[in-house]
């Protein structure tokens, strides 16, 4: 684990640096896809920094009125970059309405920009993951497996790396599944992308040490996994649906 880097009088937070440059490498990666698709990829920019803004700055209002107390000696740490005092729900929902209005506005074709951002999401999952592994946190379960890692005083699943493994093969399945036939069709790449990220975290989740328990022991991150990988699984055949519906009619 390594969640500061020391260069000189400059302590460096790793997992962000990770971060920083994982959305730098996902964003130059759709706009590339964008420009393939005839797509503006100055609008892509805006919508991914619009997104962001939104979702950095929700998230910390969310956590500062759910726990005030956290600033009220020093007002000003409501400017701190310290991960630990945002609510990332609450910045996912924001960035998510955020994003939702601009491709509105700018009335953007819904599932071709969608699917411009796959590699944005795939990437930035990658780096998420080594994240985690910086900064030691989405640590795992206790086990005696020799592959297990000594963390937190006990060795655990290493569940960053599984993380880190399960996005770089989705990120290889997105490329191979946007080259096909299947990914002309607009919206299944990013659907495939979301289906198969539920699916991994489905796995992946029954090895964390820090779940979210509710009802009689049920993890509340594979509940909704379920239900993101049943809808998606849903619109995908509908997409399928829709294209060869609409090929036909042009034939």
């Amino acid at each position: 684990m390594l969640p500061t880097l020391q260069l000189g009088p400059l302590a460096l937070q790793v997992p962000g640096l990770v971060l920083l440059a994982g959305l730098w490498l996902g964003l130059t990666l759709s706009e590339r896809r964008a420009r393939r698709i005839g797509e503006n990829p100055g609008d892509l920019f805006n919508l991914v920094f619009i997104a962001l803004i939104a979702g950095i700055i929700g998230a910390r209002l969310s956590y500062a009125i759910t726990y005030p107390s956290a600033f009220a000696a020093n007002p000003l740490s409501l400017l701190s970059i310290n991960p630990g005092l945002f609510d990332p729900l609450a910045g996912v929902f924001i960035g998510i309405c955020a994003a939702a209005i601009y491709i509105y506005r700018k009335q953007l074709p819904f599932w071709s920009t969608l699917d411009a951002l796959t590699p944005f999401f795939a990437v930035l999952a990658v780096a998420q993951g080594i994240a985690h592994f910086a900064a030691g946190s989405a640590f795992g379960t206790p086990t005696d497996l020799p592959w297990g890692i000594n963390l937190w005083g006990a060795t655990r699943h290493p569940t960053q790396i599984y993380e880190i493994l399960l996005a770089a093969i989705i990120l290889l399945a997105v490329y191979l599944i946007d080259k096909s036939q299947l990914g002309q069709t607009s919206g299944f790449t990013f659907l495939s992308f979301i289906a198969l990220s539920s699916a991994a975290r489905l796995f992946s989740e029954a090895f964390r040490g820090d779940s979210t328990l509710i009802g009689n022991g049920f993890r509340s991150a594979q509940i909704i996994s379920w239900l993101v990988l049943a809808t998606c699984l849903a619109l995908l055949g509908r997409r399928v649906q829709l294209a060869r519906s609409t090929e036909k009619t042009s034939q």
